[in-house]
């Protein structure tokens, strides 16, 4: 399966659908791989140049030698466009992968036409919390992290409706990297672009979960009143939502792309 060097790490990606389409990129959130997206890119791939790619220090992606920052998360992205020859995409992050995008569109926005936003924030958790979670998994491994990551990602009707595919997610995490989740701790121990969001001029769709206890509904309104050109759709999920409520995900993404 492919991957492309970029700097001290072989980024794993996946592509889908025509390249004369236009590009759309995921970005996976914290703890899991391209694969959440696997529903998203069978829908969007009649439409779209589908790119997927696994966070550094995430599923295929190894943790490389360079301390884990946003701004490193967000070069990624930018290298892995170059390399792949693909001058502007239309880009879609979920919770950390909704950090990286912020980071893009304030410091490469003519890179990306239409950017989503989605259970995510300008500023998540505290300095202390990400250390003290980057802590633990170094001194534990994934084990401790992944046992109440389905009440965090889930609501308790999913969970119980849908057991087999919340056990394949967090069997996931489970396998994920101590060190490449620790790094990405870090880097959002870090990250606080609440100063810096009023910079973004693309045009942009922050997605929120109705029942979400890590990036709330708040979180997501105090967003998109940050970014001159947004507006704020709310779905009935958790945190995970394009996984909760895929149809509506789908829905709200190819609508505000194709606009």
């Amino acid at each position: 399966m492919p991957s492309i060097r970029i700097d001290d790490v072989d980024l794993y990606y996946q592509l889908d659908g025509d390249p004369a389409r236009p590009a759309l990129l995921f970005s996976n959130s914290l703890g899991t791989d391209l694969s959440m997206w696997d529903a998203q890119a069978a829908a969007l791939a009649e439409d779209f140049h589908v790119l997927r790619y696994d966070t550094r220090g995430h599923g295929r992606s190894p943790v490389g030698r360079e301390a884990v920052t946003l701004g490193r998360l967000g070069r990624d992205v930018l290298a892995l466009l170059d390399r792949l020859d693909i001058a502007r995409a239309h880009f879609c992050g979920i919770s950390m992968g909704g950090m990286t995008g912020q980071w893009l569109g304030i410091h490469a926005p003519h890179r990306f036409d239409r950017i989503v936003l989605a259970n995510t924030a300008a500023r998540i958790g505290t300095a202390e919390g990400w250390h003290m979670r980057a802590g633990q998994v170094r001194r534990e491994g994934m084990a401790g992290v992944a046992e109440g990551a389905a009440g965090r990602w889930f609501t308790p009707g999913f969970v119980a409706g849908h057991a087999a595919g919340v056990a394949r997610m967090t069997a996931r995490l489970r396998e994920q990297s101590p060190e490449g989740y620790a790094g990405c701790c870090d880097a959002l121990a870090l990250a606080d672009l609440r100063a810096s969001i009023g910079a973004i001029p693309n045009p942009v769709l922050v997605i929120a979960g109705r029942h979400d206890p890590v990036t709330t509904v708040e979180d997501a309104r105090q967003l998109g009143a940050g970014i001159r050109d947004a507006r704020v759709e709310v779905l009935e999920a958790s945190h995970i939502s394009n996984l909760e409520a895929p149809a509506a995900f789908t829905a709200a993404l190819r609508s505000f792309l194709q606009q």
